[in-house]
């Protein structure tokens, strides 16, 4: 597992292969296993394979513009509960899923819709229960390696453990 976390990347390129039902469904089932508090699991995934509702999508963040071209993009929606912690859980599945997808080969980007507006917006793009806000999306593919790659945080390096971790005797 130390190895998928250090290698895992944003992809933001993709080839127009489409992505399985299957290995969506297996992306699916490791990432419900995501711990949440009191186990609420306040989330809930739609898969998005529609051009037109992916295009619609890519426009509805500031840094949502690669969802068009990714094949798929999965929707996390989370529960409009009022718990502070729910955002934490969505922060989590969201790894969990990223995490799935690279050890199958795919690549993945997160991204936020933003403002608001387009948080109700995407709701009604993907037919969202009412009181499942869908805030943030996941592109899936298989990555483009032909074209070039989006600017990593790796070569400006990562902080290291002695700077990252205090202990208190």
């Amino acid at each position: 597992m130390e190895n998928t976390i250090r290698t895992l990347r944003s992809v933001r390129h993709f080839l127009p292969t489409a992505v399985s039902r299957t290995a969506v469904e297996r992306i699916v089932d490791a990432a419900r296993w995501t711990g949440s508090a009191r186990n609420r699991q306040p989330w809930r995934l739609v898969a998005v394979a529609d051009p037109g509702v992916r295009a619609e999508l890519s426009h509805l963040g500031n840094f949502a513009l690669h969802l068009a071209d990714a094949p798929l993009v999965i929707v996390l929606l989370s529960q409009d509960n009022g718990f502070a912690d729910t955002e934490f859980d969505m922060g989590r599945v969201a790894q969990s899923l990223c995490l799935a997808a690279h050890e199958q080969g795919l690549g993945t980007c997160l991204t936020t819709f933003h403002p608001d507006d387009n948080v109700h917006r995407a709701a009604r793009l993907i037919a969202a229960a009412p009181g499942w806000l869908p805030r943030h999306a996941v592109a899936v593919g298989h990555p483009d390696t032909t074209r070039a790659l989006a600017p990593t945080a790796i070569p400006r390096g990562r902080l290291s453990v002695s700077e990252l971790l205090t202990w208190v005797p």
